[in-house]
C-alpha cells in the first residue's frame, strides 16, 4: 500500500512539474487551494496553500492569494484581509505578542489587538505584520519587511521597521 502511494505521489509530482514547472509539498499536491480557502470561509476566488497555519479569528476577502508557508494568527483578535490581496510566501501576520508575558514570567497576559489588511494589498515574501497594524487599501509592503504601525492607503513601505518610501501607483510595483 505504501509503495502504491509513493508511486501515485511521484506521478502527481511529475504531472505538476510538466504542467506548471513546480514541485509542491504533499499536502499542496493532494489538496485544492481554492477548496482550502472555502473550507475556512474565505471569500470567493481566494486560494490558500495547504501548508498555511491559520489560527483564531481570520477573515479573508474575495480573490486573494495566500502563498505557501504563511502564518495567519488571529488568536489574539480579529485578523482581517481584504479583497484582491497577495500574501506572499513566508508572510506572518499576528494579532498578539507575548513579549511582556515572557519577560514577566507570566505576570502579565499576552498583549492582543486586531490587525487589518485593506483591499488590493501586496505583502512581499517573508514580511512580518505585527499586532494592531492597519494597512490601508492599495499598499505595497516590500519583501522581508517588519510592519509594526499603520500604513495609509496608496503607499509603498519596506524595511525593518517598515517606512513609507513613496506612493503605490496602480499597475506598477
Amino acid at each position: 500500500m505504501l509503495e502504491k502511494l509513493r508511486l501515485l505521489q511521484k506521478a502527481m509530482q511529475a504531472e505538476k512539474m510538466a504542467r506548471f514547472m513546480r514541485r509542491v509539498s504533499f499536502g499542496d499536491l493532494v489538496t485544492d487551494r481554492w477548496e482550502n480557502a472555502r473550507e475556512y470561509g474565505f471569500g470567493e476566488g481566494t486560494s490558500c496553500y495547504d501548508n498555511v497555519l491559520i489560527l483564531g479569528d481570520v477573515k479573508v476577502g474575495r480573490h486573494s492569494w495566500i502563498g505557501p508557508n504563511v502564518i495567519l494568527d488571529g488568536s489574539g483578535g480579529r485578523l482581517e484581509i481584504g479583497d484582491h490581496c497577495s500574501i506572499s510566501a513566508g508572510v506572518q501576520i499576528y494579532t498578539h505578542n507575548t513579549v511582556r508575558w515572557s519577560l514577566t514570567q507570566g505576570a502579565y497576559p499576552p498583549e492582543i489587538q486586531s490587525t487589518t489588511i485593506g483591499n488590493g494589498v501586496y505583502i512581499g515574501p517573508n514580511s512580518v505584520i505585527a499586532m494592531g497594524s492597519v494597512i490601508g487599501d492599495c499598499v505595497v509592503i516590500g519583501a522581508m519587511s517588519f510592519v509594526n504601525s499603520s500604513i495609509p492607503a496608496g503607499k509603498k513601505a519596506w524595511g525593518s521597521p517598515a517606512r513609507i518610501v513613496g506612493d503605490a501607483a496602480a499597475g506598477e510595483p
